[in-house]
This record gives C-alpha cells, structure tokens and sequence, in this order.
C-alpha cells in the first residue's frame, strides 16, 4: 500500500499505567468514527430509489430500465467490497474509510446539480457504478477497526450495535429528502442535501478514526483484555499479503462459503423490499412522496432495535451461534412479507407496520453473516471475508433485486414481483440450515473447514 493509505506504522508502548487510560478512550473514539462514518456512507447510497417516482414520471423510464441502472450500485458495490475489502486489510481505515465516502457524495452532487446526469439509463448507470464502487470501501474499513480494537468475547454486541449505523442513516435519508423538498422546492434535493451532510461526516472521520492500538502506542487487544481466539498466533498481528489472504484463509474455508451463498438470498429480500417500497407505495397503494418517505425512513430504523435484538438472542439463547438466529429472523420475515403483499390498499396502517416488520427483522441475518465472516478468519484477513460475503450478496441478491424483480413487476405484475421475494425468503431458510451442522463442527474444532 502506498501514500496515506499505507497502515499506521506501529511506535514504543506507552507506560502500562497509561495503557488503560488510552484505550478505554481511544475505543470509544474510534467506534464514533465508525459509527458516524458509516452511518454517512447510507446517506448518499440509496437515494436514487426515493429519486424514481420521479424519473418514471418526468423522463418516462420503465421500471426495467431503472432497474438495470439500480443494480449498477449492487454490481459495483458487490465487486468492490471483496476487491477493496482486500485493499482494506492492507490499508489505514482512517483514511480509506474518509475517502469513499467523499467519492459517494460528490457522485450525489453530480446528480443534484446537473442536468445531464438523469437523462439517460447510461449516464445514470456510470454514476451509480462509481458510487457503489466507492460504497464498497466502508464496511471492510470499519471491520478492519472492529476486530483490532475489540476482542471476540465482546465482538458480538459491539458489531450488533455498530451495524445499525445502516439504519440510522439509511432511514435519515427520507426525513433529509422531505428537508430538501421543503427548502428547495427541488427533487433533485434528494441527492444534493444527504451529500452536504455526508461531506461534513468526512471531516469528523478524520479527527476520529485511528488504525491499530499498536500504532497508538498501545498492546493487541487480545493481549489487553487477555482475550484470545483458540486459534490465534502472533503472526496474525503482522499483515498478509492479499495472496495469503484469498489462498490461505478465505479460498478453503467451507463454512465462509456457504455463508456467503446464504446472504445473496437475504440481500434479495433486504433489496427487492426496501429499493421499491416507494414505487409500489406510490402506484399500488396511493402513498404521497411524503408518506413514502417516512415509510422507507419506518423500515430501515425498525431495524435499529431488531439487530440489537438478534445479537442478543444469538449470544443468550444459541450461545454465540449465528445460524438457528438468522433462521428464526427469515421465517418471520417470510410471514411480514406475506402481510405486505396480500393487504389491500386503503390499509396503509397495515402496509406501514408490514414494512417496519420486515425492516425490523431483515437486518438481523445482515449481520449476522457479516458478524459470521469476522470470526472465521484472522483479523488482518477480516476485510477479504466480510467483502466475499458482500460480493455474493450484491452480486447475486441485490442485482437480481434491482433487474429480475424490475423486469418481472413489468411483465407480471407485482404479483409476479412478490412470487420472487417469496421465493428468495424459503432459499435463505434453507441456505442458512444447511449450515446448521458446519457450525457446530467449527466450534467444537470437529472438523476442518
């Protein structure tokens, strides 16, 4: 790695008397970083799908053709998670993390102050490919973070809470967007307002963010809270190579394989749900653009008490096993989905508390998968393993989400756009149990993977 992305070089340990000091505060610091940060990164993500109503109307695309511009966020991102993930993992997150989202909301600026870059499917696809391609530099920056300055008896709730930065700025999208609305009179707001807010958290990014404890003059953390996984060695504090990386820890690990095919059924459903709930509000229910709005915000910040909720079930109830977890969440999210399709219109009430279900389960499989990737590998792999489980969810849960559900509510109608999400929830439950015994066989040191 080269320039300000090169990894912090590690300095002296500081007096064990300070060690304490510095570290209860420097983690606290750098989870903010991450917390905001990332929590930015949503601002200027998933402002095209509120944006749409719009272009349907004003430019007279069909939704197939949105659908395709949609996915070149899902292919982008999805491609760039893994590719970048590995990058990460031999990068200085402060920086890394800062960076992508300043590409993401000059993208949004783009859109928001330009004619040109919403009168075509191919000018909107470039813009969306290179927005996701820069999306995809926040979730690896912010695992590299995780696992070095938090240790695995204390990971899982603080990944659960850390992941619903998702939420809170995913969800802040719609109040922002309405803002704009009524400042501006403009819907191009929608892109132009969450990106100012977006550029501001770039800058509280880098006065918070650090790269590891030993570059602050601090030990492991594992040393620190003496708290170390059965398969860790002292090689794993120095860095890998992106070769031994993909070959030795990624390539041949069984159960991050099958992880990563589960979470491309779960990214349908998060995807298909949430990327045209203001279409489908809009033309089937009679939603204003208001009220579509704060549905969409409603979704993503049910989801905010629902991961906490399954982080909490799957360490007290399954004992730190991520799998019966996430297939409990599926199934009730087979049934909220059900409740959204069959409720006739003139029950918004219903539609609305549909969509905070599934909101408020989808995003616990979310992490839990990504939670899963973490702990398979060492932490100077951990960006490589969350970014394959992210390459299979967008590449081949979100695109399909954007494309197939796009062309087939053209053609069948949003019945037929239903069917596939149906289906998508029953191929996560049954991905996910596939796993079930593979579990068990790693935490019992059983089997090789």
């Amino acid at each position: 790695m080269f320039g300000i992305f090169k990894p912090a070089p590690h300095i002296p340990s500081k007096p064990q008397e300070q060690v304490d000091k510095d570290y209860k505060h420097l983690r606290w610091q750098v989870f903010i970083g991450i917390f905001v940060g990332y929590a930015g990164y949503y601002l200027v993500r998933k402002n095209f799908s509120l944006a749409m109503p719009f272009l349907i109307e004003e430019q007279g695309f069909s939704k197939g053709e949105l659908g395709i511009a949609l996915s070149a966020v899902s292919i982008a991102y999805g491609l760039s998670k893994f590719l970048m993930g590995s990058v990460s993992d031999r990068s200085n997150p402060r920086f890394f993390l800062m960076t992508g989202l300043l590409i993401s909301a000059g993208v949004m600026f783009i859109f928001g102050f330009t004619s040109w870059a919403t009168q075509s499917i191919g000018s909107i696809f470039i813009l969306l490919f290179l927005n996701g391609w820069a999306q995809g530099m926040g979730w690896p920056a912010c695992g590299r973070t995780m696992v070095h300055w938090f240790s695995g008896n204390e990971r899982g709730k603080t990944v659960s809470f850390w992941n619903i930065a998702h939420n809170v700025g995913g969800g802040l999208i719609g109040p922002l967007s309405i803002l704009g609305m009524a400042w501006f009179n403009d819907w191009h707001s929608i892109f132009y307002v969450p990106a100012f807010v977006a550029s501001l958290i770039a800058v509280f990014i880098f006065f918070t963010m650090r790269d590891t404890p030993q570059s602050c003059g601090l030990p492991p953390i594992e040393a620190h809270r003496n708290d170390y996984p059965k398969d860790y060695h002292e090689s794993h504090e120095q860095e890998f190579s992106a070769k031994e990386i993909f070959l030795t820890y990624v390539l041949n690990n069984k159960l991050l394989w099958y992880i990563a095919v589960a979470n491309a059924f779960v990214y349908l459903i998060r995807y298909g749900v949430l990327d045209w709930a203001p279409t489908y509000l809009y033309e089937v229910k009679d939603f204003s653009f208001n009220k579509s709005s704060w549905a969409y915000f409603l979704y993503e910040w049910a989801g905010i008490p629902g991961t906490l909720l399954c982080g909490y079930i799957s360490d007290a109830w399954f004992k730190g096993r991520r799998a019966p977890a996430a297939i409990l969440y599926m199934v009730l999210v087979l049934v909220a989905v059900l409740i959204y399709w069959f409720n006739p219109a003139g029950n918004p009430t219903v539609d609305i508390a549909a969509l905070m279900a599934i909101g408020f389960l989808i995003y616990g499989p979310v992490m839990l998968i990504g939670l899963f990737a973490l702990e398979l590998v060492p932490k100077k792999a951990a960006g490589t393993a969350a970014g394959l489980t992210g390459l299979f969810g967008y590449l081949g849960g979100a695109v399909v989400a954007n494309i197939a559900l796009g062309y087939t509510v053209d053609h069948f109608g949003w019945d037929g756009g239903f069917i596939l999400l149906v289906g998508g929830c029953i191929g996560a439950i049954i991905l996910i149990a596939m796993t079930l015994k593979h579990e068990v066989a790693h935490e019992s040191n059983q089997a090789p993977l």
